[in-house]
Protein backbone atom coordinates (compact mmCIF):
# COMPACT_ATOMS: atom_id res chain seq x y z
CA UNK A 1 0.00 0.00 0.00
CA UNK A 2 2.87 2.42 0.71
CA UNK A 3 4.16 1.77 -2.76
CA UNK A 4 0.77 2.57 -4.59
CA UNK A 5 1.03 6.17 -4.39
CA UNK A 6 4.53 6.51 -5.99
CA UNK A 7 3.28 4.40 -8.69
CA UNK A 8 0.11 6.25 -9.21
CA UNK A 9 1.85 9.47 -9.37
CA UNK A 10 3.94 9.04 -13.05
CA UNK A 11 0.68 7.69 -13.96
CA UNK A 12 -1.47 10.59 -13.14
CA UNK A 13 1.22 12.66 -15.19
CA UNK A 14 1.90 10.46 -18.00
CA UNK A 15 -2.39 10.72 -18.38
CA UNK A 16 -2.40 14.68 -17.99
CA UNK A 17 0.42 14.89 -20.39
CA UNK A 18 -1.39 12.01 -23.06
CA UNK A 19 -4.22 14.64 -22.75
CA UNK A 20 -2.66 17.88 -23.35
CA UNK A 21 -0.36 16.09 -25.95
CA UNK A 22 -3.84 15.09 -28.13
CA UNK A 23 -5.55 18.37 -27.25
CA UNK A 24 -3.00 19.72 -29.07
CA UNK A 25 -2.79 17.15 -31.87
CA UNK A 26 -6.41 17.80 -32.74
CA UNK A 27 -7.26 20.20 -35.01
CA UNK A 28 -10.98 21.35 -36.01
CA UNK A 29 -11.29 23.25 -39.54
CA UNK A 30 -14.48 24.84 -39.82
CA UNK A 31 -16.90 25.65 -42.28
CA UNK A 32 -15.80 27.78 -45.32
CA UNK A 33 -12.30 27.30 -44.18
CA UNK A 34 -9.09 25.51 -44.71
CA UNK A 35 -5.66 24.89 -42.44
CA UNK A 36 -1.70 25.74 -43.74
CA UNK A 37 0.40 23.09 -41.49
CA UNK A 38 3.97 24.23 -40.29
CA UNK A 39 5.96 21.77 -39.02
CA UNK A 40 8.13 22.54 -36.72
CA UNK A 41 10.88 20.12 -37.29
CA UNK A 42 9.94 19.27 -41.01
CA UNK A 43 10.87 22.84 -42.72
CA UNK A 44 7.96 24.82 -41.63
CA UNK A 45 4.91 26.15 -43.95
CA UNK A 46 4.03 23.53 -46.12
CA UNK A 47 3.57 24.51 -49.78
CA UNK A 48 3.78 21.50 -51.57
CA UNK A 49 0.42 19.50 -50.52
CA UNK A 50 -3.41 21.09 -50.12
CA UNK A 51 -4.48 22.80 -47.33
CA UNK A 52 -6.21 20.80 -44.31
CA UNK A 53 -9.95 20.97 -45.54
CA UNK A 54 -12.99 21.23 -43.15
CA UNK A 55 -13.73 18.71 -40.34
CA UNK A 56 -11.09 16.72 -37.96
CA UNK A 57 -7.46 16.62 -38.12
CA UNK A 58 -4.79 14.76 -36.40
CA UNK A 59 -1.66 16.40 -36.50
CA UNK A 60 2.31 16.19 -34.29
CA UNK A 61 1.66 18.04 -31.54
CA UNK A 62 4.72 20.40 -31.95
CA UNK A 63 3.23 20.71 -35.18
CA UNK A 64 0.90 24.02 -35.72
CA UNK A 65 -1.95 24.71 -38.14
CA UNK A 66 -3.33 28.33 -39.46
CA UNK A 67 -6.62 28.54 -39.93
CA UNK A 68 -7.85 30.63 -43.06
CA UNK A 69 -11.36 31.65 -44.44
CA UNK A 70 -11.56 30.63 -48.11
CA UNK A 71 -15.06 31.58 -48.62
CA UNK A 72 -15.56 34.42 -50.93
CA UNK A 73 -15.08 38.32 -48.81
CA UNK A 74 -16.03 41.89 -49.42
CA UNK A 75 -13.39 44.87 -49.21
CA UNK A 76 -15.34 48.22 -48.67
CA UNK A 77 -12.95 50.89 -50.18
CA UNK A 78 -13.31 55.03 -50.04
CA UNK A 79 -11.43 56.57 -52.30
CA UNK A 80 -10.18 59.98 -52.66
CA UNK A 81 -8.33 59.84 -56.21
CA UNK A 82 -7.70 62.69 -58.76
CA UNK A 83 -9.50 62.86 -62.56
CA UNK A 84 -7.72 63.84 -65.48
CA UNK A 85 -8.27 67.37 -64.90
CA UNK A 86 -6.66 67.31 -61.04
CA UNK A 87 -10.47 67.54 -59.32
CA UNK A 88 -10.04 65.66 -56.42
CA UNK A 89 -13.09 62.60 -56.88
CA UNK A 90 -14.53 60.09 -54.33
CA UNK A 91 -14.66 56.89 -55.49
CA UNK A 92 -17.03 54.14 -53.24
CA UNK A 93 -15.89 50.87 -54.90
CA UNK A 94 -16.58 46.74 -53.33
CA UNK A 95 -13.99 44.23 -53.94
CA UNK A 96 -14.73 40.43 -53.71
CA UNK A 97 -12.11 38.29 -53.51
CA UNK A 98 -10.38 35.04 -52.33
CA UNK A 99 -7.84 33.31 -51.67
CA UNK A 100 -6.00 30.83 -53.74
CA UNK A 101 -6.91 27.54 -52.48
CA UNK A 102 -4.15 24.84 -53.52
CA UNK A 103 -1.95 28.05 -52.98
CA UNK A 104 -2.89 29.01 -49.66
CA UNK A 105 0.55 28.21 -48.07
CA UNK A 106 2.44 30.00 -50.59
CA UNK A 107 -0.22 33.23 -49.29
CA UNK A 108 0.65 32.24 -46.00
CA UNK A 109 4.61 31.71 -46.26
CA UNK A 110 4.87 35.43 -48.57
CA UNK A 111 2.20 37.66 -46.82
CA UNK A 112 0.93 36.08 -43.96
CA UNK A 113 -2.63 36.87 -42.13
CA UNK A 114 -3.07 40.05 -43.09
CA UNK A 115 -2.86 39.87 -46.88
CA UNK A 116 -5.89 42.37 -46.73
CA UNK A 117 -3.69 45.31 -46.04
CA UNK A 118 -0.52 44.37 -48.01
CA UNK A 119 -1.62 43.75 -50.83
CA UNK A 120 -5.43 43.90 -52.03
CA UNK A 121 -5.95 47.49 -50.41
CA UNK A 122 -3.14 48.69 -51.87
CA UNK A 123 -3.85 47.71 -55.40
CA UNK A 124 -7.40 48.54 -55.65
CA UNK A 125 -6.27 51.88 -54.48
CA UNK A 126 -3.66 51.89 -57.20
CA UNK A 127 -5.90 51.00 -59.64
CA UNK A 128 -8.79 53.29 -59.25
CA UNK A 129 -6.07 56.07 -58.94
CA UNK A 130 -4.70 55.01 -62.39
CA UNK A 131 -8.21 54.85 -64.23
CA UNK A 132 -10.09 57.56 -62.75
CA UNK A 133 -6.98 59.48 -63.80
CA UNK A 134 -8.02 59.62 -67.61
CA UNK A 135 -11.20 60.60 -67.17
CA UNK A 136 -12.88 63.80 -66.91
CA UNK A 137 -15.66 64.81 -63.98
CA UNK A 138 -18.02 65.06 -67.00
CA UNK A 139 -17.34 61.20 -68.07
CA UNK A 140 -17.41 60.16 -64.58
CA UNK A 141 -20.89 61.26 -63.65
CA UNK A 142 -22.31 60.23 -66.71
CA UNK A 143 -21.34 57.77 -69.28
CA UNK A 144 -18.16 56.25 -67.97
CA UNK A 145 -18.86 54.25 -64.36
CA UNK A 146 -19.16 51.14 -66.20
CA UNK A 147 -15.85 51.33 -67.91
CA UNK A 148 -14.12 52.65 -64.82
CA UNK A 149 -14.93 49.06 -62.85
CA UNK A 150 -14.18 47.35 -65.84
CA UNK A 151 -10.95 48.85 -65.70
CA UNK A 152 -10.15 48.93 -62.14
CA UNK A 153 -10.58 45.44 -62.00
CA UNK A 154 -8.83 44.56 -64.60
CA UNK A 155 -5.89 46.79 -63.37
CA UNK A 156 -6.58 45.01 -59.92
CA UNK A 157 -6.42 41.57 -61.25
CA UNK A 158 -3.37 41.62 -63.14
CA UNK A 159 -1.58 42.61 -59.54
CA UNK A 160 -3.77 40.06 -57.30
CA UNK A 161 -2.88 36.87 -59.70
CA UNK A 162 0.86 37.06 -58.95
CA UNK A 163 -0.15 37.21 -55.06
CA UNK A 164 -1.96 33.93 -54.38
CA UNK A 165 -5.63 35.89 -54.27
CA UNK A 166 -8.73 35.63 -56.81
CA UNK A 167 -10.27 38.30 -57.41
CA UNK A 168 -14.33 38.02 -58.67
CA UNK A 169 -15.60 41.45 -59.10
CA UNK A 170 -15.26 44.98 -58.67
CA UNK A 171 -18.13 47.12 -58.18
CA UNK A 172 -18.10 51.16 -58.07
CA UNK A 173 -21.31 51.95 -55.98
CA UNK A 174 -21.04 55.78 -56.13
CA UNK A 175 -18.84 58.22 -58.05
CA UNK A 176 -19.23 61.56 -55.32
CA UNK A 177 -17.87 65.01 -57.46
CA UNK A 178 -17.54 68.90 -55.53
CA UNK A 179 -20.76 70.08 -55.52
CA UNK A 180 -19.99 73.07 -57.76
CA UNK A 181 -18.59 71.15 -60.53
CA UNK A 182 -21.77 68.42 -59.65
CA UNK A 183 -24.11 71.07 -60.32
CA UNK A 184 -22.44 72.95 -63.41
CA UNK A 185 -22.52 68.99 -64.99
CA UNK A 186 -25.78 68.88 -64.05
CA UNK A 187 -26.69 72.29 -65.88
CA UNK A 188 -25.29 71.40 -68.73
CA UNK A 189 -26.64 68.12 -69.07
CA UNK A 190 -30.14 70.15 -68.95
CA UNK A 191 -28.81 72.44 -71.65
CA UNK A 192 -28.00 69.93 -74.29
CA UNK A 193 -31.11 67.92 -73.49
CA UNK A 194 -32.99 70.82 -74.08
CA UNK A 195 -30.89 71.64 -77.42
CA UNK A 196 -31.76 67.90 -78.69
CA UNK A 197 -35.40 68.25 -77.85
CA UNK A 198 -35.40 72.15 -80.03
CA UNK A 199 -33.61 69.96 -83.14
CA UNK A 200 -36.19 67.46 -83.02
CA UNK A 201 -38.95 69.75 -83.09
CA UNK A 202 -37.46 71.29 -86.12
CA UNK A 203 -36.63 68.73 -87.55
CA UNK A 204 -40.33 67.59 -87.32
CA UNK A 205 -41.73 70.36 -88.43
CA UNK A 206 -39.46 70.54 -91.70
CA UNK A 207 -40.28 67.07 -92.40
CA UNK A 208 -44.08 67.94 -92.12
CA UNK A 209 -43.55 70.92 -94.42
CA UNK A 210 -41.50 68.69 -96.95
CA UNK A 211 -44.54 65.93 -96.79
CA UNK A 212 -47.69 68.79 -97.34
CA UNK A 213 -45.71 70.20 -100.53
CA UNK A 214 -44.98 66.68 -101.87
CA UNK A 215 -49.09 66.08 -101.38
CA UNK A 216 -49.98 69.46 -102.87
CA UNK A 217 -48.27 69.06 -105.58
CA UNK A 218 -49.07 65.32 -106.47
CA UNK A 219 -52.52 67.00 -106.44
CA UNK A 220 -51.83 69.63 -108.69
CA UNK A 221 -50.03 67.29 -111.20
CA UNK A 222 -53.07 64.77 -110.80
CA UNK A 223 -55.53 68.03 -112.02
CA UNK A 224 -53.11 69.08 -115.01
CA UNK A 225 -53.54 65.26 -115.88
CA UNK A 226 -57.47 65.00 -115.30
CA UNK A 227 -57.91 68.42 -116.79
CA UNK A 228 -55.88 67.73 -119.90
CA UNK A 229 -57.90 64.05 -120.50
CA UNK A 230 -60.83 65.96 -120.06
CA UNK A 231 -63.19 66.62 -123.15
CA UNK A 232 -66.80 68.41 -123.89
CA UNK A 233 -67.89 64.90 -124.90
CA UNK A 234 -66.66 62.87 -122.01
CA UNK A 235 -68.10 65.81 -119.67
CA UNK A 236 -71.70 65.74 -121.76
CA UNK A 237 -71.71 61.82 -120.70
CA UNK A 238 -70.59 62.25 -117.61
CA UNK A 239 -73.51 65.01 -116.79
CA UNK A 240 -76.27 62.49 -118.76
CA UNK A 241 -74.68 59.98 -116.20
CA UNK A 242 -75.04 61.62 -113.50
CA UNK A 243 -78.67 62.88 -114.32
CA UNK A 244 -79.89 59.65 -114.85
CA UNK A 245 -79.01 58.30 -111.61
CA UNK A 246 -80.58 61.22 -109.47
CA UNK A 247 -83.60 60.95 -111.75
CA UNK A 248 -83.88 57.41 -110.35
CA UNK A 249 -83.59 58.32 -106.68
CA UNK A 250 -86.54 57.84 -104.21
CA UNK A 251 -85.84 60.72 -102.36
CA UNK A 252 -85.70 63.25 -105.61
CA UNK A 253 -87.92 65.19 -107.19
CA UNK A 254 -87.05 66.30 -110.84
CA UNK A 255 -88.01 68.89 -112.41
CA UNK A 256 -86.35 69.56 -115.97
CA UNK A 257 -86.93 73.43 -117.89
CA UNK A 258 -85.29 73.68 -120.64
CA UNK A 259 -81.65 72.86 -120.72
CA UNK A 260 -78.05 73.99 -119.85
CA UNK A 261 -75.59 75.92 -122.16
CA UNK A 262 -73.82 72.58 -122.90
CA UNK A 263 -77.06 71.01 -123.84
CA UNK A 264 -77.44 69.41 -120.34
CA UNK A 265 -81.38 69.25 -119.12
CA UNK A 266 -81.34 71.49 -115.97
CA UNK A 267 -82.45 69.43 -112.68
CA UNK A 268 -84.04 71.23 -109.90
CA UNK A 269 -85.97 69.13 -107.11
CA UNK A 270 -86.85 69.12 -102.89
CA UNK A 271 -83.66 68.18 -101.71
Amino acid sequence: MDRLPKIALPAIIAIIVLIILLAKSAVTIGSGEAGVLYKTFGGGVVTDEPPLGEGFHVIAPWNDVIVYEVRQQELFEKMKVLSSNGLEIQIDASAWYLPVYNDLGKLHQNLGENYLQRVIQPAIRSAARSVVGRYTPEQLYSSKRDAIQDEIFEETKKILDKQYVQLNEVLVRDVTLPSTIKDAIERKLKQEQESLEYEFRLVTAQKEAERQIIEAQGKADANKILSASLTDKILQDKGIEATIKLSESNNSKVIVIGSGDSGMPIILGNQ
